[in-house]
């Protein structure tokens, strides 16, 4: 998969060029390009910004080196997203389907914005990551690039690590354990040690369940709610958590 990234502060993407996402880059599996939109500035001081139309505070991306940098890298007719606290918000079903596609422009904003005629031409699709407001778009494209890269097959090494995460279940996931068995005074669960594979994962959905009505009671409803999808183990642990 290729991804695109246009930014004013290219230097702020180290972190995804390391880790699994960096080598996943020297596999071949994936490829994150950076542009800097500076270098299509006309301006001899690299000016990308000016004053809004209509008043008010902060500035705006202008739109001529933003369509430079795009037409630069041959945008035109490949998915394009723009960082924005006003897009639909980020969730799962939409970073699996970003992962099913071969290349994603990333186009992050800054200051108030960016000029609309630039959404608008390219016909970009905004996407945020939560009801806040941050400086740039820079960290949410790198939420978003981490998100979508670690689905793609063979980044993670295996290949059902990706799917077993709880959030696809639709529940939060269940406590984890490791080495040693005792930590100043504190036990892991005998159950996860008797080697028992049918009450462990009965333990661990329990777990979830429990952490998830907690946590997030919209989604331990959303989740219950069909409950002629579910074993019938499963429906006893159900019943005995809702009879608390």
């Amino acid at each position: 998969m290729k991804i695109d990234v246009l930014t004013l502060f290219p230097e702020m993407f180290v972190p995804v060029q390391t880790s699994m996402l960096g080598r996943a880059e020297e596999k071949g599996i994936l490829e994150i390009t950076l542009t800097d939109i500076r270098e299509f500035s006309n301006n001899k001081h690299r000016k990308t910004d000016d004053y809004p139309f209509g008043g008010g505070g902060g500035m705006v991306m202008m739109p001529d080196p933003i369509f430079g940098a795009l037409e630069h890298i041959g945008a035109k007719g490949k998915k394009i997203l723009y960082m924005s606290p006003r897009g639909k918000v980020l969730d799962q079903d939409k970073v699996m389907e970003l992962a099913g596609l071969d290349e994603l422009v990333i186009l992050c904003g800054h200051y108030e914005g960016v000029d609309q005629r630039v959404l608008d031409y390219w016909e970009a699709e905004e996407v945020s990551i939560g009801d806040y407001v941050l400086t740039g778009g820079e960290l949410p494209a790198m939420v978003l690039i981490d998100s979508v890269a670690r689905l793609l097959p063979g980044v993670l090494g295996n290949e059902d690590s990706a799917m077993q995460e709880s959030i696809y279940s639709g529940l939060l996931e269940y406590p984890q354990y490791t080495q040693p068995r005792e930590y100043r005074g504190m036990q892991v669960p005998e159950v996860l040690l008797n080697g028992n594979h049918k009450l462990i994962e009965e333990w661990k959905f329990k777990q979830s369940l429990l952490i998830t009505r907690e946590r997030r009671p919209d989604l331990f409803e959303a989740f219950i709610r069909d409950r002629e999808s579910f074993t019938k183990a499963e429906k006893k642990i159900i019943d005995e958590i809702l009879q608390d």
